[in-house]
């Protein structure tokens, strides 16, 4: 009964992908920031701002958006997996196409229902996030263009929902949204083929869009800390563009998703880079510890 129970656990937490949703914590952490949650040392104590019951609320917010997301996403997929991915939960009937429907809607609805718990702002964004999510899962990631602009715009609202950690705040910071807007539009890019081989004009253009959302970040940032922000840029550019670069020498499938899985799990550095360069450089720290935590996942898991 134990065992039965355990795989049954671990067949759903396949479906969630749990090193992306570490990801999708990262945005909050870094959008809450950016609104004014800080974190430092001060006469050699740790001092929090108020506001830990509302963050930890987004972060609950953004586990259910994103885990609800992807969860739909191998629902409406079910069809091409039995071919493609045969091994995944559903086509290999670990976990039934109604349990997995009915997962990722639980999921969705406790996402924004977490983030009503904040404010009203918080809930609109996290339903406009969930909208999106369904929307890509069912239509748009079909389309060439519309498809990654519609996954990107997810990761946009999810960095915003962050962001309304202080609402008001969005008013100041909402460009920001901007940089995971042109960054995930790459990667679901790249994305496409990372089953039948890829293409290297797709892979170019990834790495320039990679490029131009670090610039984007440092061309809209008032008062950025660049100095701070540089260790995490760093560590960020030697995590993803390598991937790339031995993708575009030999385009296979297998290459292109690790690039693909550079790509995503690499949101965390690019957050802490984020946070760092608000001035924040405890909390760029501790968003960057969650870099092991999500490639010890992405091992155990599947992050495409």
């Amino acid at each position: 009964m134990g065992e039965f129970f355990m795989k049954k656990v671990k067949a759903y937490l396949q479906l969630a992908r749990p090193a992306n949703i570490l990801t999708a914590i990262a945005d909050i952490l870094a959008g809450a920031t950016m609104a004014g949650f800080m974190l430092n040392w001060f006469d050699g104590q740790l001092m929090w701002s108020n506001g830990i019951e509302e963050l930890a609320l987004l972060i609950v917010s953004t586990i259910g958006l994103y885990g609800g997301g992807v969860v739909l996403n191998d629902v409406f997929d079910a069809s091409l997996d039995s071919v493609e991915r045969p091994e995944r939960p559903i086509p290999s009937g670990r976990v039934s196409l109604k349990a997995a429907a009915w997962f990722g809607i639980v999921l969705l609805l406790t996402g924004i229902g977490a983030a009503y718990q904040v404010s009203a702002i918080s809930g609109h964004i996290a339903a406009g996030v969930a909208l999106c999510a369904v929307l890509y899962d069912y239509k748009g990631k079909h389309h060439p263009i519309l498809g990654p602009l519609n996954m990107a715009g997810c990761r946009a609202g999810n960095l915003l929902l962050g962001i309304s950690f202080v609402p008001a705040a969005l008013s100041d910071h909402w460009v920001f949204g901007l940089v995971p807007l042109l960054y995930i539009t790459a990667i679901t890019m790249i994305s496409r083929g990372e089953v039948h081989g890829g293409s290297r004009k797709n892979l170019i253009l990834g790495a320039l869009m990679y490029l131009a959302a670090l610039a984007l970040l440092l061309v809209i940032a008032k008062d950025f800390q660049y100095l701070h922000s540089l260790p995490f840029l760093l560590l960020f550019a030697g995590f993803v563009f390598p991937p790339i670069y031995s993708a575009y020498k030999n385009p296979v499938g297998k290459n292109v998703g690790m690039a693909v899985k550079a790509g995503v799990i690499g949101v965390i550095l690019l957050d802490a880079a984020m946070v760092a360069g608000f001035g924040n450089m405890l909390m760029g720290g501790i968003v960057c510890l969650l870099l092991p935590l999500a490639m010890w996942l992405g091992k155990a898991f599947a992050v495409t």
